[in-house]
This record gives structure tokens, C-alpha cells and sequence, in this order.
């Protein structure tokens, strides 16, 4: 990609990939990287990523997405990056208290984007998936109990044309000093 503007641009949900790629440990490690650089209130950096590779595991994982009858398509990925939530630190919670926030959802937020533009950098397709049986999904991967699921990002080698987006005009959605 020549610059973020296009990476934004280009980047979308997938849901389809060649089920004979798989993707290098090495790429993995950069966009969990590039995750890992995401700013979060207070650098909190609430968030732990379980990055699935193994064949049995990213079917108990794409059973948990599908078994709501949802994201049927997440079994093909070979990679899924499950995003569980962590504790913010104390500067975090006490500014989400005043403030009736809850930093760390935003704070994933952020992260998940910044893994996702990583991914389209790399050639690769990804899908930001939220819909999952959370029991399922914790006990394919040992979660503990009182740990949130939030997030679940498939990527893979997609096999997808690029879509033109469909957003709405900047005018519906944006303004200049006041709403």
C-alpha cells in the first residue's frame, strides 16, 4: 500500500479464505505487534491475544463463532486472534469511573483496528467477528472463568474481490464546530 489512507481504504471484512494457505508465524507476530503499538487510556493496554493456529483449536473456535449460527465462514481462516479483555490499570478505571466509561472496550477497540490495517498491509484478509458462544470459546482455549471474551479476528488469504465501502456521505456524519 502506497500510504494509510489507501490501507484504510482497501481494508475489509472477508469472509471467505483459501483454505491452503496458512499464514507465517512471522507475519502473526507482526500484526500481534502492531496490536501490541495501539494506544489505550492511561497505557493501560487492557487486552491479551491468543493467537490460534493449531488445526483442532481454530475448529473449536470457529464452532464456538458458528455454533449461534453465525460466522460459519470462520472455519476457514487459519488464523483467528481472540481478543480477551485484562484488568485496566488503576489510573483507567479510576478515570472510567469518573467518567462512566469503560476504557478497556474502547481500548480493544483501538487494537483490534490497528491488527486489522497490519493484516490488509500484509496481503492478508480479516473479519472483526463479536458474535460467539463465550463458554465455548473459553473452554476451547483455557480461559479463565472470570476473563471477557471480546473479540475474535479471523485472518487468512482471502479469496475475495475488493467491494467498494458503502458509508454514508462525510456531511451525515461529521460536522465543523458545533453538531
Amino acid at each position: 500500500m502506497s500510504s494509510v489512507y489507501d490501507l484504510i481504504a482497501h481494508r475489509q471484512s472477508d469472509r471467505a479464505y483459501d483454505t491452503e494457505k496458512e499464514v507465517d508465524k512471522e507475519v502473526i507476530e507482526r500484526i500481534i505487534e502492531a496490536a501490541r503499538l495501539a494506544p489505550s487510556a492511561c497505557n493501560s493496554q487492557p487486552w491479551h491475544l491468543i493467537a490460534v493456529t493449531d488445526k483442532e483449536k481454530r475448529m473449536a473456535v470457529a464452532d464456538a463463532l458458528a455454533s449461534m449460527g453465525m460466522n460459519k465462514f470462520a472455519s476457514q481462516a487459519p488464523c483467528h486472534i481472540v481478543i480477551v479483555q485484562e484488568s485496566p490499570n488503576f489510573s483507567a478505571r479510576l478515570g472510567g469511573w469518573v467518567q462512566n466509561k469503560h476504557y478497556p472496550l474502547i481500548d480493544c477497540g483501538i487494537m483490534a483496528a490497528h491488527l486489522t490495517l497490519l493484516a490488509t498491509e500484509e496481503g492478508l484478509g480479516s473479519c472483526i467477528l463479536g458474535w460467539f458462544d463465550e463458554k465455548k470459546m473459553k473452554k476451547a482455549l483455557g480461559i479463565p472463568r472470570g476473563k471477557k471474551v471480546l473479540l475474535d479476528v479471523v485472518i487468512g488469504h482471502s479469496v475475495q474481490k475488493f467491494r467498494e465501502k458503502n458509508r454514508k456521505k462525510a456531511e451525515e456524519i461529521s460536522s465543523f464546530n458545533e453538531y
